[in-house]
């Protein structure tokens, strides 16, 4: 079977478990023929899904709901992580230090569509109001979609307009993390999955892999038992995250990957769980985004062990 794999942001870390299957084979051992499309903004990666133009999307969980609301018409087959991802860097000028929240008063900061949400929704749970803070989260210069169309990777340019003072911070994936803080402009200040900020806020969303409610149960399996075994391959020797990310990274990406997989390593679990599922509707319902509670055993695909 052949399936278009979208991810929104290929030269991260946070969709890895993804291209992993695909670049050594995984998927096609599956009997699974996965090509990968990159497709900036995420809501127009599930667009795409919508609109059968690709089969799989590699991207936030939550950010389903942008294209299928309520969660009709789509299902989240398997997580390649847990735990909302994205961290926050300000710029290294700025003194900042780690878990310094109040360092974002009257900043310009810099987040993709549908990532900001998370990012809200953590500065609201954590006492923080938006305009009386004057807090300003918007789009990273050079994001938007350029007019030639040529694909955007939204860690790499948020790194590069931190550097050129464009904004005093980001939230963004690992790799522009690493990036700004190896390269002496940048100071990481919140990392939600590894305990920074409310508790609450881990749970806001997670990388899955999703589908079409269509495709049919043999596919949506084979689909997570080649994400387990990504997950395998890379938990028994990270360094195949080189391998891999030379095939598809720019040279100044190749050198943080292993030591960002071998951090992520800890988190790389399948399972959706329903109380992940519900939390996540939680922020979403707060968020005005979720309407009435959508059923788990309908959106979450239960694979076989």
């Amino acid at each position: 079977m052949k399936l278009r794999l979208a991810v929104p942001d290929l030269i991260s870390n946070s969709y890895f478990p993804a291209i992993t299957a695909v670049d050594l084979g995984l998927f096609a051992a599956e009997g699974l023929e996965v090509t990968v499309e990159l497709i900036f903004p995420v809501d127009r990666a599930y667009a795409a899904l919508r609109d059968r133009h690709i089969d799989l999307v590699a991207a936030s969980a939550h950010s389903a709901v942008s294209a299928f609301p309520n969660w009709r018409g789509v299902r989240l087959l398997c997580a390649q992580a847990q735990g909302m991802y994205w961290l926050l860097v300000m710029h290294s000028d700025l003194q900042c230090h780690r878990g310094d929240l109040s360092s974002v008063k009257g900043r310009r900061i810099g987040a993709a569509p549908w990532v900001e949400l998370g990012l809200k929704g953590l500065l609201n749970a954590s006492g923080y109001d938006l305009v009386r803070d004057d807090i300003r989260i918007g789009p990273v210069p050079r994001t938007q979609l350029p007019a030639d169309g040529l694909p955007v990777n939204f860690g790499l340019n948020a790194a590069t307009a931190l550097q050129d003072r464009e904004i005093d911070g980001f939230w963004a994936n690992g790799m522009g993390a690493s990036l700004a803080v190896r390269g002496g402009f940048g100071t990481l200040v919140l990392d939600a999955r590894r305990g920074d900020g409310p508790p609450e806020c881990f749970h806001y969303t997670f990388p899955s892999i999703a589908a079409r409610d269509d495709l049919d149960d043999a596919a949506s399996a084979a689909v997570v038992r080649a994400i387990r075994a990504a997950h395998t391959r890379l938990k028994a020797d990270p360094d195949l995250a080189l391998a891999v990310a030379h095939k598809r990274f720019p040279k100044s990406a190749l050198a943080p990957i292993v030591e960002l997989i071998r951090r992520d390593l800890p988190f790389y679990e399948t399972t959706i769980g329903s109380d992940n599922f519900a939390r996540m509707n939680a922020f979403l319902h707060r968020a005005g985004l979720v309407h009435s509670p959508p059923s788990f055993a309908i959106t979450v695909f239960t694979a076989p062990k």
